[in-house]
């Protein structure tokens, strides 16, 4: 729509994680006949690892070409083979996307310049840089882009007339380490060290800069990771994913003090990387249940990643029980479709029973709906 125009709707798809070994994109073929306007992906479009590299239990369906992505010509392979799925191009034809990337993309669990495997910081920005020059070659990208190597800055701003301001974030390329050592059920001190960002100093100060000035009715934060806190260990005990702002309390903090003091914004984060939905009240203060309510997350499943799923797991069951400001779980794949009004924002949870072979049917799970002005999801 043209500039200061307010549409009357915008319907789009949330999609993530789409590990081509470990099911078929069902979900996509679905996605393509729906009415949308666009499709938002956030992150993991490709996995690095060679085949077989993250089995399922009685093997994967399908098979990666080649060893682990590590060069241009390794990305740019794996890139080719994740488009030859027909349902994946059915999606691309259908819609305009709006992309961002997540650490399959390059490596798993990389921060900035930091490799998960420890490797020598000129070599894994040797392949940072050919992760990012394939990663544009075949996706919808500005073309200026081309040549920027790790200057290439994927975070941006999207503005879809007066009813939708879309940023797109990038939580890899510019966070410090993980702390606690990336232990997956942690809760060190280092979580809530002030040096800690998930964003960088720069992207931080666009983010905010951006949402203060705007004017649109509703302001979409589309990145990579669970915002909420997600304490997911049973009993007075805690345990936290510091992969995830969990590990960046900091950075989390900062953004919710903003959102606090700026009731207007009706603002929504959009989040996959978890292969389970999710909906979560942001809250001013996490640790304490009366803060206020500042905004919402709906975290959506995955394509494919990790098989068939369930419609519940243990790690679901025990993170709502340890979670007041958690309303929704679901382990399912997916994807989610988003529905704006001016005064309504709708998000229906649309799953297939199974991905581990092809056909499946796909319906919808559960619905929320956001009122303009009242933070928080409610079921319809």
């Amino acid at each position: 729509p043209a500039p200061g125009t307010l549409p009357d709707r915008l319907r789009f798809a949330l999609a993530s994680c789409q590990h081509y070994e470990q099911g078929y994109y069902t979900a996509y073929r679905h996605m393509a006949e729906e009415d949308l306007d666009l499709v938002v992906h956030v992150g993991d479009y490709i996995y690095e690892g060679a085949t077989d590299a993250s089995p399922l239990p009685g093997g994967n369906v399908r098979h990666h070409v080649g060893p682990e992505t590590a060069t241009l010509e390794g990305y740019r392979q794996r890139l080719a083979q994740y488009r030859t799925d027909p349902n994946l191009q059915a999606a691309h034809a259908a819609f305009p996307w709006l992309v961002t990337w997540d650490d399959h993309e390059v490596e798993n669990n990389f921060a900035g310049d930091i490799s998960q495997d420890n490797a020598p910081q000129k070599a894994f920005r040797a392949r940072r840089a050919a992760a990012y020059r394939a990663y544009w070659e075949h996706m919808p990208l500005p073309p200026g882009w081309v040549g920027q190597g790790l200057d290439m800055r994927l975070y941006r701003r999207r503005i879809f007339g007066r009813l939708a301001e879309f940023n797109v974030l990038d939580t890899r390329s510019y966070r410090t380490d993980q702390p606690c050592g990336d232990q997956r059920a942690a809760d060190c001190p280092g979580r809530v060290a002030p040096t800690q960002t998930i964003t960088g100093p720069e992207q931080e100060a666009w983010l905010l800069e951006g949402l203060g000035r705007s004017t649109a009715r509703w302001n979409v934060i589309a990145q990579q990771v669970f915002m909420a806190q997600l304490d997911f260990v049973a009993g007075p005990l805690r345990g936290f994913n510091v992969d995830t702002w969990d590990g960046y309390i900091a950075s989390r903090d900062r953004l919710m003090a903003f959102l606090a003091g700026h009731p207007k914004l009706n603002p929504v984060v959009l989040t996959g990387d978890f292969h389970s939905n999710w909906v979560a009240d942001l809250k001013a203060a996490f640790d304490d249940p009366n803060s206020a309510t500042v905004g919402t997350e709906f975290v959506g499943t995955s394509i494919s990643s990790g098989g068939d799923g369930a419609d519940i797991n243990l790690i679901g069951r025990t993170a709502l029980a340890e979670n007041g400001h958690l309303h929704f779980h679901n382990s399912q794949r997916g994807y989610l479709r988003c529905a704006l009004t001016r005064d309504r924002w709708t998000t229906d949870f649309r799953v297939v029973p199974y991905v581990l072979r092809e056909g499946a049917p796909i319906s919808t799970r559960a619905s929320f709906v956001v009122e303009a002005g009242r933070p928080g999801a409610q079921p319809v």
